[in-house]
């Protein structure tokens, strides 16, 4: 954005202005010249000189070529500087008004090859190094840096000179220096919101977010209606960790600019981390129909729906998303869990289970493959389950309880003594449903294995 307003701006300043001026002052220059050698000093006709045609035509092929320039006629402009550059090779002037026709045709490479003729022959031509600059920034930056340096050298005072070399750094990801320049550009035109812009930028990405906000507030203060810099704004208050203000500088951004999918589904975010759930349904709604739902929207959605605890539509969402992507294991892992919570263990199971073929080292997944399988009273199922995660991480006292539980089911009476009375070693909660089952199943077994014994 940066350089598409360098470029609307320097288009007052550049090539067309001074070749306009040029074109009078060679052709006026060349024909008095002409007329001056065939009068005296005391008016008296002396001998003229002889113009020939060839040297009338070459200069009404300039004249042309301005002249088409201006009307915007830029194919038969670069024709014509074409053809006079031909006989006159020399000619800085012309090589910098062909590299501005080139530019216009947004030729950037024949461009910058005559804005370095033009340098080649005027190294003083400060307007060449600087069109040279504006037509490198986009597509190789680091080029562009060092003719935009000799225009700071050249003319320290120019503004213009110092943003553009900013935006150049920036962009080749020079930020030390890109804050430097800027910081001149601000300081010599206050008034310059493009600078204030990407000083903030600049800024921002360099982790300096308190100053970047202020750059970017100081670019609002000039234009309030800067999307640029009011969507750096909310950038920066995400990154100061100030949702509710981020939240409201995204809103005003996307008053100015509608279409955005991204800034919406980064509003929709925070808002959903404020628990503003409505309000984030209605920017993901929103930006679906800037372009179909994304993976990261639809996770986005569901994890909403689930906090409200609308397990069927959650579901709907993930299976969407499953879809779009089989082979990710967070989206068959969150699946799982919402089947478990909408009690078909079944299908919870399959899922759960291709999301552990997918990371055999996801022990979030194994806990709730070890809880369905249990709900579903697949009791071996639950201990094979309990044994991998035992791998994994230490038992505590709630898979002691389990394991026990599941043992019994099985009639294992020693296995399930042994994992119960662990279960009470860990347990603190002497109150809880399962201290008291525990206890009573321990009095029971040690009896029933007593009992066996005799």
């Amino acid at each position: 954005m940066a350089t598409m307003v360098a470029r609307r701006r320097f288009r007052k300043i550049t090539a067309m202005k001074r070749a306009r001026k040029a074109a009078a002052i060679s052709l006026a220059a060349f024909f008095a010249a002409a007329a001056a050698s065939g009068q005296s000093s005391t008016g008296t006709r002396t001998k003229v000189h002889y113009v020939s045609p060839e040297d009338v035509a070459l200069h009404q092929l300039l004249v042309d070529a301005k002249a088409a320039a201006d009307k915007n006629d830029y194919t038969t402009a670069a024709a014509d500087y074409e053809k006079y550059l031909g006989q006159k090779p020399d000619d800085a002037e012309a090589h910098f008004d062909l590299g501005y026709v080139y530019t216009a045709q947004h030729q950037d490479d024949k461009a910058g090859a005559e804005y370095r003729k033009a340098i080649e022959l005027d190294p003083k031509m400060t307007q060449a190094y600087l069109n040279l600059g504006i037509s490198l920034i986009e597509s190789d930056p680091k080029a562009a840096i060092e003719p935009l340096e000799k225009v700071t050298e050249q003319e320290y005072g120019f503004e213009r000179g110092h943003f553009l070399l900013g935006v150049a750094e920036e962009n080749a990801k020079e930020l030390p220096q890109a804050v430097k320049e800027l910081g001149i550009a601000v300081k010599l035109d206050p008034n310059d919101e493009a600078a204030y812009t990407a000083l903030g930028r600049a800024e921002l990405a360099s982790g300096n977010a308190t100053t970047a906000e202020t750059n970017f507030r100081e670019a609002l203060k000039l234009k309030a209606d800067d999307p640029d810099a009011q969507l750096g704004l909310a950038n920066c208050l995400i990154q100061e960790k100030k949702p509710a203000d981020a939240t409201a500088a995204l809103g005003d951004y996307l008053k100015m600019q509608p279409n955005n999918e991204r800034a919406r589904m980064m509003r929709a975010s925070l808002l959903t981390d404020l628990g503003k759930n409505d309000d984030a349904l209605e920017e993901l709604d929103a930006a679906a129909k800037i372009r179909p739902e994304t993976l990261e929207s639809l996770k986005l959605r569901a994890l909403i729906y689930y906090r409200e605890k609308k397990y069927t539509q959650t579901a709907a969402v993930l299976q969407r998303a499953e879809a779009m992507n089989p082979q990710n294991v967070d989206i068959h892992a969150e699946l799982g869990h919402t089947l478990i919570e909408m009690q078909d263990y079944p299908a919870a199971i399959k899922e759960l289970e291709t999301a552990f073929q997918l990371d055999k080292n996801a022990t979030d997944v194994l806990r709730d493959l070890m809880t369905a399988e249990y709900l579903n009273k697949n009791y071996s199922a639950a201990l094979t389950a309990l044994d991998l995660l035992a791998q994994h991480e230490t038992p505590n006292a709630g898979t002691w309880f389990v394991r026990a539980t599941c043992y019994d089911h099985l009639g294992q009476l020693a296995p399930a003594l042994d994992a119960y009375k662990k279960f009470l070693a860990l347990n603190k909660d002497q109150m809880s449903d399962e201290y008291f089952e525990a206890t009573a199943r321990v009095r029971f077994l040690e009896d029933a294995l007593k009992n066996h014994r005799n």
